[in-house]
């Protein structure tokens, strides 16, 4: 089950201006992207397990966010971008309150694994500019099996559609710089674990067909993948086309193949 392992203070493993994020966030100056230790998620397929789960990183105080932000700003970032941000809103919001009063004005990027509590959104509505959820799998069953948490697929929805209902479709400027709005990010896993077709479906559907989405073809077998079968392999270029595919079909049109260097690309 979930567990924060997080006490009073956050607990960061880096930051600064991140050039891999999605283009709509990286632009000239990059994504300031901040990184937060521990999640709410334990999937044995974790790239950043030593992040996540072994919580690597040191304890950082409301100021010292405060002034990380403001780096990054300083820095020419076009956004702060809160990776795993989930456990640690409190903390952020004590950050984010004294580096507005100096000054902080660029947009905030919510970047979570998307099992995300309606009532925190709530909370987060008129502060959050960008929601950058996963949404990892359409069915609980296997999300319990491969990452220990229960309910993932109705929690996940929930949150998705209140992300929407807050931020609407992601507006990009003409500079290709994003300012608001959703970006949902899909892995495609080994053997359709992920469910691509009932999470494009309902993405169309009960959501925006303009819902700007990231299917991602980066899956290896990471951390404890290994020790089950059907993830013990990296995705075939069959199955990531396959996934922009039902995409397509279902009428999703605004879709990142940034992270897909492993994969033709694919003219929409």
């Amino acid at each position: 089950m979930s567990q924060c392992r997080t006490g009073e203070r956050a607990v960061v493993s880096s930051y600064g201006p991140h050039f891999g994020e999605e283009a709509p966030l990286v632009g000239t100056g990059g994504s300031g992207t901040i990184f937060f230790a521990h999640c709410n998620l334990h999937c044995v397929f974790c790239q950043n397990y030593s992040i996540s789960q072994l919580g690597e990183g040191s304890e950082v105080s409301s100021q010292d966010l405060a002034y990380m932000m403001l780096s990054l700003q300083r820095r020419g970032c076009h956004n702060i971008n809160l990776v795993t941000p989930t456990h640690v809103v409190p903390q952020i919001l004590e950050g984010l309150d004294l580096a507005v009063a100096d000054g902080l004005d660029v947009p905030l990027v919510y970047n979570c694994g998307g099992y995300e509590s309606v009532e925190t959104l709530r909370l987060l509505d008129g502060i959050v500019d960008m929601y950058m959820p996963d949404m990892k799998y359409a069915d609980s069953s296997i999300a319990r099996q491969y990452s220990d948490i229960e309910d993932y697929a109705a929690v996940n929805r929930a949150a998705v559609k209140e992300m929407h209902r807050q931020v609407g479709d992601l507006q990009i400027h003409d500079d290709g710089v994003a300012t608001r709005g959703l970006l949902v990010r899909h892995l495609v896993l080994p053997h359709g674990l992920a469910g691509t077709h009932k999470i494009v479906e309902f993405l169309a559907d009960d959501v925006s067909s303009n819902t700007y989405v990231n299917i991602m073809a980066q899956y290896h077998p990471c951390h404890r993948a290994y020790d089950f079968p059907l993830l013990s392999r990296s995705i075939t270029k069959e199955e990531y086309l396959e996934a922009v595919t039902l995409a397509l079909q279902h009428g999703l049109r605004r879709l990142d193949q940034l992270h897909c260097p492993r994969t033709a690309r694919v003219s929409f």
